[in-house]
């Protein structure tokens, strides 16, 4: 959980900092775990769609945002 809370905070920082994978969705890669958070950018306002494992299937999440 701490590492999720560390990237968290990483993107209030610098929010555009995550690559865009699908439309607005953004991701940005926890580093000692496998996850990564889907996020997108609403004016001021930063909302984590997801905490997807890595080690699932590539774009299990999609339907599920």
């Amino acid at each position: 959980m701490a590492e999720v809370r560390r990237c968290t905070e990483a993107l209030t920082e610098h929010p555009e900092s995550g690559p865009i994978v699908l439309g607005a969705i953004r991701r940005r890669l926890c580093q000692r775990f496998p996850y990564g958070l889907l996020y997108t950018i609403a004016g001021s306002e930063l909302r984590i769609l997801a905490v997807m494992n890595l080690k699932r299937r590539p774009g299990y999440w999609v339907g599920r945002t």
